[in-house]
């Protein structure tokens, strides 16, 4: 299973496609790390905000999970460097995402931040001087960043460093219902950005191949842009695969939902005994019912290790595609 650990909702950004910033936690309600000593081993976990690097404790929060987890993973919007650094010299196995909107323009107006693509470019240009190697940018795609996803890729390609993206969702993690795409110029962008993935100049085999993974995870999101009916993407797989905790410790199967289904706090309770409990049978009910359509790349994640041979089908149908100049299928 993967944990995404919500570990404060206080932000240094001001996003315009996440309002988590006006609702901030007060340090002193923000679980203790050391309830997080309580998750078993074995688990990809992924350390999440707000901003994670401002809480004073961080380095206690990675000292702690760093020996159980099987990845451990920093979302963060690269500001404080300094912090950010520190964690990866002295953790050097984990994974950093450092979120951008796309190019300093584009970045710093939707994020908020004054010279924030700076922070986050010269994050990532220390990052690369440790022995941490799984460093890269994220990006959500929105109404006004998608002219950027391109130009944001090449950039990437040549730091080489990875790129990952979503696209913007409603909820009650980012307290937002007014969020969505619909433009043609997006999509038309969009595409060009999965065509780029799927004939990635990345060097070395592996590189090539998250590119081509990472295109067929934007096979979902292309039809979330485009507006689909429901039922072309994998179940949900909340409380099955992943599940998160807030600040106050509460127990949740996702962020996509309209209000947050609480079905245990790691305070009270082990996780075992919350994913087992009554309480999480009643709300799998509920996921299992949602239509929310989420495009959240930790689902497609488990269902291409499940079901390895139908991205793999995909990539090569669409390969074939570009190489005689038709467009993706996207179906």
């Amino acid at each position: 299973m993967q944990g995404s650990l919500i570990t404060t909702y206080r932000c240094n950004a001001h996003c315009n496609m996440c309002n988590i910033w006006q609702h901030p936690t007060s340090p002193v309600d923000e679980i203790d790390p050391a309830y997080y000593a309580k998750l078993p081993a074995g688990l990809r976990i992924n350390i999440t905000g707000g901003e994670a690097t401002l809480r004073r404790d961080i380095d206690k929060i990675f000292e702690i999970l760093y020996p159980k987890a099987s990845l451990l993973e920093l979302s963060t919007n690269g500001y404080n460097t300094d912090a950010i650094v520190a964690l990866a010299r002295k953790y050097p196995n984990i994974l950093i995402r450092v979120s951008v909107e796309g190019l300093p323009k584009i970045n710093d107006s939707k994020r908020g931040l004054v010279n924030g693509f700076d922070h986050a470019l010269r994050t990532i240009l220390e990052l690369k001087k440790t022995k941490c190697k799984n460093i890269g940018f994220s990006v959500v795609i929105s109404p006004d960043n998608y002219s950027d996803l391109v130009s944001l890729y090449e950039l990437c390609v040549a730091l080489e460093v990875e790129l990952g993206n979503s696209t913007v969702h409603n909820s009650w993690y980012f307290h937002k219902h007014d969020n969505v795409v619909e433009s043609a110029d997006a999509l038309r962008e969009h595409e060009r950005f999965v065509k780029a993935l799927l004939t990635s100049k990345r060097r070395g085999i592996k590189a090539k191949l998250k590119d081509y993974g990472r295109a067929y995870f934007n096979r979902s999101i292309h039809r979330r842009l485009r507006g689909d009916e429901p039922g072309y993407r994998p179940p949900c797989g909340a409380l099955s695969d992943f599940f998160f905790i807030d600040p106050a410790g509460n127990v949740s199967p996702c962020n996509g939902s309209a209000d947050e289904w609480i079905i245990g706090n790691i305070k009270e309770c082990d996780l075992e005994q919350i994913l087992k409990s009554p309480k999480a049978r009643e709300v799998a009910e509920k996921v299992k019912a949602c239509k929310r359509n989420c495009a959240f790349i930790v689902t497609e994640r488990h269902d291409m290790v499940r079901r390895p041979w139908i991205p793999i089908a995909w990539i090569l149908k669409n390969k074939w595609h570009i190489f005689r100049g038709k467009d993706i299928c996207w179906e």
